[in-house]
């Protein structure tokens, strides 16, 4: 099914109230709770979309969150993993569960006119000055993420168990997870026996929750790839070997990795997404610079795509006569979220409980990246949902006219917040409760 036939199918749900159902943990908390509490989150929204900060600079964003979690009684650590948050709430003996948000914003100068928009420059790792923004939500899953830390610490009677609430710098660059790992995450902290994500979704209407069991989001790799020639005069072609016309060949024919060596029911995407090459139209250069990301829901064919890439590349170079064959440098890496099936249906039912049956639908596999996958390749069950953001007038619209709305990572992403935040600390902290059940 496709994001659009997916949002025509669920628009109207946009426009239902949400109603709790009897039988939870989490019925006994209520939309009343979660209205309480709103006006307080969406101030803290607003102030975290204001003031974003680039992976692995986010201390301010860090410290905002530390505070307000160790307000609830909170057992605060802070800089793990650079800049990472993680927050321990003890109730008694039960499950340890983790629930993650990231802190990280984008290098996107925001274009959405909204009154709190972000104004702010910073400069970069490389020493750039560059505009800084929240276009992928991180600012709204921060917002759930203290909102669902409030309702728990208010209904400790509820639930039994250690709730483990971790804020994870630098997931636009798909490092902070494992940053933290290796800073102890598991072995300083409880490990937990069940770990929740929630992103927000441009494909649902505002207030729904996505689930999809199994491989949810993709392999990702990065690679930087430096194609080599023999410079000369760009009147003399025959003197010299062309590292652009080896590259174009190379863009081409990494084309066809997809679309003639790969099973068309595993899904594989392969992006040249940045060619730079020459100075001057009459100089042939020495070299030519590719930019590639790689991605695939199937760790196998990850695996052979990147193995093509090396091959196609090799054998242009040699076709050509290069004086060596190109370099392949794999500059970031991230493996497949794998949404765990039996807990992901049982957190679809405690969703379900709390928001109603139509309000948590079954969506599509992405093909974009989420470090949030290493917490399962260390031993963790996991689940990521995620949560519409969309007005449901505007998917209508945009099914119709075929003109896409604004995703995520657009410099006009503009979640819409209301029904959003609530949905997603409705969900979340019904099935933290579900998965904490007290008594």
């Amino acid at each position: 099914m496709t994001h659009l036939s997916l949002g025509l199918r669920i628009a109207s749900l946009l426009f239902a109230a949400v109603v709790p159902q009897s039988g939870s943990a989490a019925s006994d908390v209520g939309t009343a709770r979660v209205d309480a509490i709103y006006p307080d989150i969406e101030k803290l929204y607003m102030d975290l979309h204001r003031n974003p900060e680039l992976a692995f600079h986010e201390q301010r964003t860090a410290a905002e969150l530390a505070q307000r979690v160790k307000a609830l009684g909170f057992e605060v650590t802070t800089g793990v993993g650079g800049t990472g948050v993680v927050a321990i709430l003890k109730n008694g003996a039960g499950p340890v569960v983790m629930l993650r948000t990231e802190l990280d914003a984008l290098p996107i100068e925001e274009k959405t006119g909204l009154p709190f928009a972000s104004t702010v420059k910073t400069k970069n790792d490389a020493g750039e000055l560059v505009p800084v923004s929240h276009m992928c939500g991180h600012d709204l899953h921060m917002s759930a993420w203290v909102g669902t830390a409030q309702l728990m610490a208010q209904n400790k009677g509820l639930w039994h168990g250690t709730l483990m609430l971790v804020g994870q710098p630098a997931e636009e660059i798909v490092s902070g997870a494992t940053a933290m790992l290796r800073d102890g995450l598991f072995t300083r902290f409880p490990k937990p026996d069940y770990a929740l994500g929630v992103h927000d979704e441009m494909s649902l209407p505002a207030g729904v929750i996505g689930f999809h069991s199994g491989y949810f989001r993709a392999n990702s790799t990065g690679l930087d790839m430096t194609v080599y020639g023999k410079g000369g005069h760009g009147a003399y072609p025959q003197n010299a070997i062309d590292p652009v016309v080896i590259a174009a060949r190379i863009v081409l024919g990494l084309q066809t990795i997809v679309s003639r060596e790969n099973d068309a029911n595993d899904p594989a995407v392969i992006t040249v997404g940045s060619i730079h090459g020459g100075s001057a139209s009459n100089i042939i250069p020495d070299q030519v610079k590719l930019q590639i990301t790689v991605r695939s829901l199937d760790p196998a064919v990850q695996k052979r795509l990147l193995a093509a890439i090396a091959r196609q590349a090799k054998g242009e170079a040699l076709a050509a006569n290069a004086p060596k064959e190109p370099l392949i440098e794999t500059k970031s890496n991230t493996d497949a979220v794998y949404n765990d099936p039996e807990l992901t249906q049982r957190m679809v039912v405690a969703a379900r409980a709390a928001l109603g049956a139509d309000r948590v639908v079954e969506m599509p596999a992405q093909m974009g990246g989420e470090d949030f996958s290493q917490f399962g390749l260390a031993g963790v069950r996991s689940v990521l949902l995620h949560v519409g953001a969309v007005d449901a007038a505007k998917l209508e619209e945009s099914r119709k006219t075929g003109v896409p709305v604004p995703g995520v990572h657009s410099p006009l992403w503009a979640p819409l917040r209301e029904p959003t935040l609530k949905a997603a600390i409705g969900a979340e902290t019904a099935i933290l409760m579900d998965l904490m059940k007290g008594g």
